[in-house]
């Protein structure tokens, strides 16, 4: 079994990556950052305007920290946040989102840039992008006309981090981190008189794994959620890991190959519809390649020829690759033998991007070229409108990923895992836990066709597996996307997902 302390590639987010540690200033020694006593919260009001479907939203931005505090009231962390709010807007009637990245170990600043705040980078999708000035523009594509935004940066990214007797390493867990981010929503609303709002949370990639677990945390912290929204979803690990003797992630990563090689022409006999296609592709997957895999060491030579060869069809990668591979193609393979011949390799959160492959000879994909392409925008942009526009204090090194940090280690434990270190963590456990307790939360889940970090037909497979009751089951609407992990980068995907999230929020804060 591969140990999770070991899974490099299980940084979902498009954030961790070593082109994304960033500091304002590289000299500052950040090991001195845990245990600082800061006693008082950090914040930068100003006052804006954007124009969203042509009418002018007028809106408060508030960038900075709160003091987040232990049940007995000492100060634990400094929780670093960007909240928009809707100016004359009645509190107790505005829906209000609390949204993040995953990671674990990234910062919000790619949903913030991407899709949910005032202001969003141009990217040039799916292709490279050019060197500075980038272009930062009004974002037609937030959610703010409709509800109040509230960006969160866990522990380690962003400004936060730990403060008195607390440690950055506290807060880098499952349970940690669900916590922290639990008890920084509960103290928001306190602070900023919002209980009676109607609440959602909106996280994307591992975020969704957070959201999830957060969401039955609120539930028995007596906070119930309208709704919540998961951005190309993950939550029971399993279904990424590869874990050896485990065939269930070659399963279900088989449609996400498919839609790849379909977009990429490498498919004999090209169908014309994407989505016919995957239904062929799902079909296969769960019938003839599951019955073969199931037979391992039974499966004869003839049969795993036969198998090869309709595996072709559904990867695009030919019969002697497959057989040399045992019929199990883990998904760094993937990107990196589908384009091989043209010396290039497919991205792995967005598998339409592709760059040059540095070693053709290498077995496993080298770098992510989406990531590659649109790390330096984001990055760039982002930092300078934290620090010119909303004018938070220079002073404050903002991390794109808590990767930067000394000791950085993700403890992947959780207490609905049942085996501890040796098993994956699960929280549709935990989403399940919650929509029983509360039968009005509803759930939308967003997924890209080219999505190979969180794959769609995995999410599926998770929603299909979590025991809800018919009714409850219903409460569960999936949405797909011809994108990939930030769908929101594709201008025709941008536009589906505002009407997409803005239709769910409206109907389930009773807007509609």
């Amino acid at each position: 079994m591969i140990s999770l302390r070991k899974m490099a590639f299980i940084t979902f987010a498009a954030s961790v990556t070593s082109t994304a540690v960033i500091a304002q200033d590289a000299t500052k020694e950040n090991a001195k950052e845990t245990n600082t006593t800061v006693t008082k919260e950090e914040k930068s009001v100003t006052k804006h305007s954007v124009v969203i479907g042509g009418k002018t939203i007028n809106y408060t931005a508030t960038a900075g920290a709160l003091i987040l505090r232990n049940n007995i009231d000492e100060p634990i962390a400094f929780f670093g946040y960007t909240a928009y709010t809707k100016d004359g807007e009645d509190a107790n009637k505005r829906p209000i989102t609390f949204s993040y990245n995953g990671g674990p170990g990234s910062s919000s600043m790619w949903l913030h840039m991407g899709v949910m705040g005032p202001k969003r980078v141009v990217v040039n999708d799916p292709s490279d992008n050019l060197a500075a000035p980038y272009k930062v523009e009004d974002n037609q594509y937030s959610i703010l006309d409709n509800t109040d935004i509230v960006m969160i940066d866990p522990i380690g990214t962003g400004i936060s981090r730990a403060i008195g007797k607390s440690k950055n390493e506290e807060y880098w867990s499952v349970n940690g981190d669900l916590k922290s981010v639990g008890d920084f929503v509960k103290q928001y609303l306190i602070d900023n008189d919002r209980l009676n709002s109607p609440k959602f949370l909106l996280g994307e990639s591992y975020g969704t794994m957070r959201s999830a677990a957060v969401g039955k945390y609120l539930q028995n912290a007596g906070i119930a959620l309208n709704g919540i929204v998961l951005v190309s979803s993950v939550l029971d690990l399993r279904t990424l890991t590869f874990q050896d003797g485990d065939d269930l992630s070659y399963v279900i990563n088989l449609p996400a190959y498919a839609a790849t090689a379909w977009y990429h022409n490498k498919i004999a006999n090209k169908p014309n519809s994407l989505v016919e296609y995957l239904k062929e592709a799902r079909a296969f997957a769960e019938g003839p390649y599951t019955l073969a895999l199931m037979k391992g060491s039974k499966l004869t030579k003839s049969e795993k020829e036969n198998l090869a060869k309709q595996l072709t069809y559904f990867t695009g990668l030919s019969a002697d690759y497959l057989l040399k591979a045992n019929l199990r193609v883990k998904q760094g393979q993937f990107c990196q033998e589908l384009l091989r011949d043209e010396h290039l390799t497919t991205g792995r959160l967005d598998s339409r991007y592709k760059g040059f492959s540095p070693d053709l000879l290498s077995e496993s994909a080298a770098y992510d070229p989406q990531s590659a392409s649109l790390s330096p925008s984001y990055i760039a942009a982002f930092l300078n409108y934290y620090y010119t526009e909303l004018k938070v204090n220079k002073n404050l090194t903002y991390r794109v990923s808590a990767s930067s940090l000394p000791g950085f280690k993700w403890d992947w434990k959780h207490n609905t895992s049942g085996f501890g270190d040796a098993a994956t963590p699960n929280t549709a456990i935990d989403l399940a836990d919650a929509m029983t307790k509360n039968p009005n939360l509803k759930v939308l889940v967003l997924n890209g066709y080219y999505d190979l970090a969180t794959p769609f037909y995995g999410t599926e497979y998770t929603f299909e597996h979590m025991g809800l009751e018919e009714k409850i089951q219903a409460n569960v609407k999936m949405k797909y996307y011809e994108a990939g992990h930030m769908m929101y980068v594709h201008p025709a995907s941008a536009t589906a997902y505002k009407k997409d999230v803005t239709d769910f929020i409206k109907e389930n804060a009773g807007l509609k």
